[in-house]
C-alpha cells in the first residue's frame, strides 16, 4: 500500500511532517494550499480515518501510525487553537510504496 508523507508549516512558521499509510490524505489536501488551523485539523482526522480503515480491510488490522498521526496534529494545532487566523500550509507530499 503506497505511503505518503506530508510536510505541513504551523501558524508560528514551524514546519512539521506527518505519516499517512495511504494516499487518500492527497484527496483532501493540496500542496502549496493554506487550510485554516480548523479545517485542518477535521481534514487530518477524517483522511487520517479513512486511511487507517484501507490498512485494516487490507491487512486485517489498523494502522497505529495512523492514529499517531491525528494525535500529533491535534496536540500541534492545541497550541494555536483560539487564535486569529490560525492557518496550515501543506507544502509538499513526499510518497514511496
Amino acid at each position: 500500500m503506497p505511503e505518503v508523507l506530508f510536510d505541513t508549516r504551523w501558524p508560528d512558521g514551524s514546519v512539521r511532517t506527518f505519516y499517512s499509510p495511504s494516499l487518500i490524505v492527497e484527496e483532501y489536501f493540496q500542496a502549496g494550499q493554506t487550510y485554516p488551523l480548523e479545517d485542518f485539523v477535521a481534514r487530518s482526522r477524517e483522511s487520517l480515518q479513512l486511511a487507517g480503515d484501507r490498512v485494516r480491510a487490507k491487512y486485517g488490522m489498523g494502522c497505529a501510525e495512523s492514529a499517531v498521526s491525528i494525535a500529533r496534529i491535534e496536540h500541534a494545532a492545541a497550541r494555536f487553537t483560539g487564535a486569529e487566523g490560525g492557518t496550515v500550509t501543506v507544502e509538499r507530499f513526499r510518497r514511496w510504496a
